[in-house]
């Protein structure tokens, strides 16, 4: 769900002559370089750019990263994601303490001929919330499950744009039901949902989501009392009980449809408990109406986009269009308004 096309040219934050691993600007600069790097790869195989040709190596190499695994869509034969490993000179070991050790990311749609077809596809999948049916999510589950299998204990990230943000948040979701919590930079996460946010009148936006919130709760009840009965708790409570301790990093541009969605998903959550109607909410939060939909029709359904707890970086920052408030490298920039909120379930 992502449009990144004619910006592989562009430059990377080369002004981080060195990088502070414990400061918020350069550890998500990073994180979004190495997304960037794999955009650059799939487009090195297209145009079959090789060995000094290539444009994507400096992208990790200048963060002193190697790249370990291509991860390659079995359907198109792209490269959806890669492996990266921090190797750093011995003079910088001491201040890299807090280095990841290795780097999942993830790209979004490339809307070039060939890949397209496959990725719309799997845009599609997204929107019914049936991404985790796909093998490219089986490819991405597989390799994170190896690294963390292999070097137990290790450092590991997630990272992703768009379509890949959503492939990263369903692996980090997997994860965390296996016990292991992985760090995760969400690039323009989708959030699959009509896109209320983009109501000018806050009265008139604040009654759409309380709508919801009471059709989403009442649809939850009655189907949770015809299949599981009352005394039971639901799938969905219990998976989001579960889920509550992973705390991903989303990044989000108000002027991203795709993505702007999470600002008034987690403040009215907030708004809610305000009001003294928490319970409805609590319900609401846990579900979607797409989500109930498809599983009223007996289909298995697993909204990404439904998250207990994140830390919300919103980019208030001027966005000449919605390219540049979709695109990846509006996030390694090194002057941006951005507004942080932390959500706990």
């Amino acid at each position: 769900m992502a449009v990144e096309r004619d910006v592989f040219g562009i430059s990377g934050p080369t002004y981080l002559k060195s990088v502070d691993w414990n400061c918020e600007h350069n550890r998500r600069s990073v994180a979004a370089s190495l997304v960037q790097a794999v955009y650059v790869l799939e487009r090195d195989r297209q145009l079959n750019r090789q060995s000094v040709e290539a444009l994507a190596p400096p992208w990790w190499e200048f963060f002193h990263f190697e790249l370990i695994r291509k991860l390659i869509d079995d359907a198109d034969m792209s490269i959806f994601g890669a492996i990266f490993e921090f190797n750093p000179p011995s003079s910088e070991e001491v201040s890299a303490v807090n280095a990841p050790r290795f780097v999942v990311a993830f790209r979004g749609t490339i809307t070039e001929r060939d890949t397209i077809s496959r990725d719309l596809s799997l845009d599609l999948h997204l929107v019914q919330n049936g991404l985790h049916r796909t093998s490219r999510f089986t490819i991405a589950m597989q390799a994170v499950q190896n690294v963390a299998s292999v070097f137990p204990g290790s450092t590991i990230w997630l990272a992703g744009h768009s379509l890949g943000a959503g492939m990263a948040i369903l692996t980090g979701r997997n994860m965390v039901k296996k016990g292991v919590l992985l760090e995760s930079f969400l690039f323009n996460p989708p959030f699959v949902a009509a896109p209320i946010e983009r109501i000018r009148d806050e009265r008139v936006k604040h009654g759409f989501r309380i709508a919801r919130s009471v059709i989403t709760a009442g649809l939850t009840i009655a189907m949770k009392g015809k299949t599981e009965g009352n005394s039971q708790r639901s799938v969905a409570e219990e998976s989001f009980s579960i889920l509550s301790s992973w705390t991903p990093y989303l990044y989000i541009n108000p002027g991203d449809h795709i993505c702007s969605e999470y600002i008034g998903y987690f403040q009215h959550r907030k708004n809610m408990e305000d009001l003294g109607a928490g319970f409805i909410e609590k319900l609401a939060t846990q579900n979607s109406i797409g989500d109930l939909f498809f599983k009223a029709l007996g289909w298995e359904s697993e909204p990404l986009h439904l998250l207990p707890s994140a830390d919300l970086i919103v980019n208030v920052s001027p966005s000449p269009d919605f390219k540049y408030a979709h695109g990846i490298s509006q996030w390694w920039q090194p002057e941006l308004n951005l507004q942080c909120s932390k959500y706990r379930y």
